[in-house]
């Protein structure tokens, strides 16, 4: 074979295989106007058959930082970077997927889909009024498909959220990794 694009790394057979991909996170809410979109690189864990970890790490979010003029100076606004980058790491089979965002120093959560199932969300909040507190909620999973060959390329979870007895919004996630 020709030269490859992406180095592949083998390690010994009790370690991870990584492939490094450039991927495209989309969340879509199908009740609610939210939508959102990530496109970033990420690495690819090969565990064992059909089983994966996919590490993301989100580009760093600029805020808007608004600086008072003196008077007489023109108004200046700067953008500020947050200094921690968040990570996702997706732990994926074609039965079932869990999501964990942390790293950023406020917030993380980490989401539990089985098809058919009721999973669970959890939310933290790290800040001085909640100290640390966890807010969890239910998921139920309508659907979760992994698709590819010998590594996957598009997984999609769709899924209800519910607090209690509320439903709280029906979500699709899609995964795409480019090979």
């Amino acid at each position: 074979m020709g030269g490859a694009s992406h180095p592949t790394v083998f390690l010994t057979q009790n370690m991870l295989t990584h492939h490094p991909k450039p991927v495209c996170l989309s969340f879509t809410a199908l009740d609610l106007p939210l939508w959102s979109v990530l496109e970033t690189s990420a690495t690819l864990y090969q565990r064992e058959n059909e089983q994966f970890h996919l590490l993301l790490t989100e580009p760093l979010v600029q805020e808007r930082a608004d600086t008072h003029p003196n008077e007489g100076s023109p108004e200046v606004i700067t953008l500020t970077e947050t200094q921690t980058p968040r990570l996702l790491w997706l732990e994926i089979s074609p039965y079932r997927v869990i999501m964990t965002m942390q790293g950023n120093g406020q917030f993380s959560y980490r989401h539990f889909w089985e098809q058919g199932v009721y999973g669970t969300s959890r939310y933290w909040l790290q800040g001085d009024l909640s100290k640390n507190e966890q807010l969890r909620l239910r998921n139920f999973t309508r659907s979760l498909q992994l698709i590819g060959g010998e590594l996957p390329h598009h997984l999609r979870v769709e899924y209800e959220l519910w607090s209690d007895k509320v439903q709280l919004g029906h979500y699709v996630i899609n995964v795409e990794i480019h090979h």
